[in-house]
């Protein structure tokens, strides 16, 4: 199929250009990078000795740029071809890697051109020249013109236990999403759950047994650097995410499990099944692990054998072009203690932003020409936890006025106002069932904004879960359009199907039309709407 696709592909192949601009990231501890190496044919090469066994893929796709990612067996230099119109072939000489990074390794291309569709292939080869067999890749990129794109969001993959039975088909959503041929797919966080242990089998309602195919480190809470990446290689076992991955590119985000439930800085966890409790040391050992493993630009990782972490912040703005622009922020990192939001505390202010975020978030939708602006955000705004005494979100179950975090999204969606800022939605996800809420001053306790849109959709492959009628809260004013899950919030023995997984998409057309759709995993449209724009 993805050689099919990836002739079809060559046939339509524009212009590839590759500037002086083009920047790589090795991810290894303290290493230089090597220079940037452009050739008009590629240089004989040792027959290959080894396959890849976690795929390539494509990331944070611009109109002008694209990460390239994969990870090797061996000491060994990142390769990746690409192809224009069947007739320019390039090669560009990637970073080296070692164990050090976990042999992952990623080229950032910049300077591409846009609305283009990409065809790559990508392998390592050793300093003797031994390669690996080449992995074929595609992408393209965003318009820059009015032109029609689709996104399509979810969140949680290999939640509370359930991991790839391979006689179910494996994670089969991700099968299901590529069949939709989508423009990009934004992962809204919950990538791993490194909390959460698999056990070899699972006796399911029905009489059946649910079988997880097991690697010794998804099978204890994830501690150190290296169980945490053996997490992230868990779900590149599965042929349907690899597929998915060689053929759609990803904007990865982060949440909470890619270090521990509901974590925050500062925290000491109250979980006896750890050695290390400071969610702190936890946290730098998984976002190093998660930007090793995500194609995310990443300019270095720290001195090999620490446990710190130099990078870029993980709240960014993705350019797609005239029609959208995507906002994703990072509402782990910068968030005050979940027991001070508590309403029986008082008027705190610990919101999940922080301030500087707060600020880049309005500046940068109040200075955005896009038709659309998308704020791709890891928690729901309106959906409480289910339990008032670890608020990890917005929502506190009380509709009066924002105390505890809601006064930080009073600011920010009184300022969208103030500046008159037009056509903002909210893509979340986390509560594990998929909505459609809209919010209006005229419900609200809260009535300094205008009215907008939250689309809400996962699991991607994880227990489903669903807020009864009447929990959300109210300060905002949310309107339940559309909403459908399968269990109650907190309930984690209820096993993946492809009608209790859920994935949204945005189909936006050359007009700037926006069509909304929230589809079950097994590709089945739970509801739609057209949005045009203000």
């Amino acid at each position: 199929m993805l050689g099919d696709d990836r002739t079809r592909l060559a046939e339509r192949l524009g212009d590839l250009r590759v500037g002086r601009r083009t920047t790589i990231v090795a991810g290894l501890s303290g290493s230089s990078i090597p220079a940037l190496g452009l050739l008009g044919r590629s240089p004989a090469l040792v027959e290959r000795r080894r396959d890849l066994t976690s795929g390539a893929r494509s990331g944070e796709v611009t109109t002008s740029s694209a990460v390239i990612w994969s990870r090797g067996i061996r000491p060994s230099r990142l390769m990746v071809r690409l192809h224009s119109e069947g007739r320019h072939r390039r090669v560009v000489r990637g970073p080296w890697t070692d164990e050090r990074a976990d042999f992952t390794a990623r080229v950032h291309l910049t300077d591409l051109a846009p609305g283009r569709p990409y065809d790559a292939e990508v392998w390592f080869e050793t300093p003797d020249g031994e390669r690996s067999a080449p992995l074929p890749l595609t992408f393209a990129t965003a318009p820059v013109h009015a032109a029609a794109q689709s996104i399509v969001w979810s969140g949680d993959t290999c939640g509370q236990g359930w991991g790839i039975d391979r006689a179910r088909g494996g994670l089969t959503t991700y099968r299901t999403m590529l069949g939709l041929r989508p423009d990009l797919f934004v992962h809204v966080g919950d990538t791993i759950y490194a909390d959460e242990p698999m056990s070899e089998s699972v006796l399911l309602d029905d009489g059946t047994t649910w079988r997880n195919e097991l690697t010794e480190d998804v099978m204890v809470v994830s501690e150190t650097l290296d169980q945490l990446r053996g997490r992230h290689r868990y779900p590149l076992r599965d042929d349907n995410v690899r597929a998915f991955y060689a053929a759609v590119p990803t904007v990865a985000m982060w949440d909470d499990h890619e270090t521990c439930n509901n974590w925050w800085p500062g925290e000491t966890i109250d979980d006896e099944r750890y050695g290390e409790r400071r969610a702190d040391v936890l946290a730098i050992r998984g976002r190093r692990a998660w930007q090793e493993y995500q194609p995310v630009p990443v300019r270095r990782l720290a001195p090999a054998g620490g446990d710190g972490f130099v990078g870029r912040r993980l709240y960014r703005k993705v350019p797609r072009g005239q029609h959208l622009d995507l906002f994703c922020l990072d509402m782990r990192s910068w968030r005050g203690p979940n027991p001070d939001t508590n309403p029986a505390v008082g008027r705190t202010t610990a919101g999940l932003l922080g301030r500087d975020q707060e600020e880049w978030l309005v500046r940068g939708l109040r200075s955005s020409t896009a038709t659309w602006k998308a704020i791709c955000a890891d928690l729901p705004l309106s959906a409480p936890t289910n339990r008032v005494t670890d608020l990890d979100g917005y929502a506190n179950k009380d509709d009066g006025p924002p105390i505890g975090r809601e006064p930080e999204l009073a600011r920010v969606l009184s300022a969208l106002k103030r500046y008159g800022v037009r056509n903002v939605i909210w893509l979340t996800g986390d509560v594990h069932y998929t909505a459609a809420y809209r919010y209006t001053p005229e419900r609200a306790a809260f009535t300094d904004f205008d009215p907008f849109w939250e689309f809400v959709s996962g699991p991607v492959a994880a227990s489903p879960f669903w807020l009864k009628d009447g929990e959300l809260d109210q300060t905002f004013g949310p309107e339940v359009v559309f909403s459908q899950g399968e269990a109650e919030i907190g309930r984690l023995d209820v096993a993946p199907r492809p009608t209790n997984q859920y994935f949204g998409q945005l189909d936006i057309a050359a007009s700037g039309l926006l069509t909304v759709r929230l589809y079950d995993g097994a590709g089945t449209v739970v509801w739609e709407r057209d949005l045009e724009p203000g």
